[in-house]
């Protein structure tokens, strides 16, 4: 082949923490112990009563396309989801099941961005946004964030960012790789940045269910004209099952139906029937006590991390990370990252996945394995470190 690829591809960044995964599966091949810090994948699978459904569903011969849309059902129980967590009415026609929150990622990015614009990105933050948007030929407008503003990116900064090609605001409630979680009011701050300027709000609330003796507030209670982004990966613990869905204002759900039409079709009628299962009580009490374990691996890890020396200057609200200051240590994460892999067995998620604010200084640490492999990861860090 003589004709290179295509352009934009040069601008694709890889995503690090599957190439971590990927040496250190290789390095299990050859028969080394690795402790997994790295992924943003519960460890735990999928709750009996959801795999039961999918069986179920499979045994009926549902095996053929849905409405690109999704199936009503799951719609109308995703509605009846957000009245009973958030108090609000969500019609399920502004309910849209997506391949994974990556699918509604990019419905989104066709459906707001043109060539040459942007959206206001937090940095550090979710990887793949930024590279979505080049696939759009847009561009992730990285706007920096520290400990002094909990990694979120406010209002203030929103306006203070703002670019004449700036097409809307791309945050995440809690967020990767930091856990951090927006407030009401500071929803409501960048609602009103994004109406002054006729720019779009997009929330990330994939961890949503995932919070710690706090609940995540959705910005669907401020507003229907904000597009939200969510997945049954995370709290409902389907990652393999790859189902997500997207709010969006009425407006929009006829043109976004003619975009999944074209790209996916629909989405797998077996994942869409067993996640009916999901809303049950029954399941919501698995799910439930497998948060609440996320939370005393969260409280072990954390002051083990800053003995050590890690700088994590906040408790986490959210998520499945500790988000961490090493510059204690290096200078170079990949470098550090690459080291304790390759010498001590510990996989851990370098900061330049997530950004270029003080990337080289920082690393993501996963409390996505069970306490037993934690305490070992401990041990081998305080070999290295301490």
């Amino acid at each position: 082949m003589n004709r290179p690829f295509a352009r934009r591809l040069a601008q694709i960044e890889p995503f690090r923490v599957v190439e971590v995964l990927t040496r250190a599966r290789q390095l299990e091949a050859q028969g080394r112990d690795i402790v997994h810090l790295e992924a943003g994948e519960p460890d735990f699978p999928t709750a009996l009563p959801i795999i039961e459904a999918g069986r179920a569903a499979l045994a009926r011969g549902e095996t053929y396309y849905t409405q690109a849309a999704g199936i009503p059902e799951l719609r109308e129980a995703l509605s009846r989801f957000y009245y009973d967590e958030h108090g609000v009415d969500v019609a399920p026609s502004r309910i849209m099941i997506t391949p994974g929150a990556s699918g509604a990622l990019f419905l989104l990015s066709l459906l707001l961005v043109n060539p040459g614009e942007g959206l206001l990105l937090a940095d550090p933050g979710y990887p793949c946004n930024r590279n979505f948007l080049r696939m759009v030929e847009g561009d992730g407008q990285l706007v920096p964030v520290g400990p002094e503003q909990r990694y979120q990116l406010t209002g203030a900064l929103a306006a203070q960012h703002w670019r004449d090609n700036t097409a809307g605001v791309l945050v995440a409630s809690p967020a990767n790789p930091t856990g951090e979680m927006l407030t009401k009011q500071e929803l409501q701050d960048l609602l009103h940045v994004c109406r002054q300027r006729n720019g779009y709000l997009i929330v990330d609330e994939i961890y949503h269910g995932l919070t710690y003796g706090v609940k995540a507030p959705s910005v669907l209670e401020l507003s229907d004209q904000a597009f939200v982004i969510n997945s049954f990966s995370k709290y409902f613990g389907m990652t393999g099952w790859r189902l997500g869905w997207l709010v969006a204002p009425e407006a929009a759900v006829p043109e976004l139906e003619r975009l999944a039409q074209n790209l996916f079709i629909s989405m797998s009628t077996m994942a869409q029937k067993a996640a009916l299962a999901a809303f049950a009580p029954s399941t919501r009490a698995i799910l439930d006590a497998r948060r609440d374990e996320f939370a005393r691996r969260r409280d072990f890890l954390l002051p083990q991390l800053r003995a050590l020396g890690f700088g994590i200057p906040h408790t986490p609200a959210g998520a499945l990370y500790l988000y961490a200051d090493a510059s204690r240590f290096t200078q170079d994460s990949q470098r550090f990252c690459l080291d304790m892999l390759e010498q001590h067995g510990v996989a851990i998620t370098p900061g330049l996945d997530f950004g270029r604010y003080r990337a080289h200084e920082h690393v993501r640490f996963s409390f996505t394995t069970g306490m037993e492999r934690l305490e070992e990861g401990v041990r081998r860090l305080q070999r290295v470190l301490g």
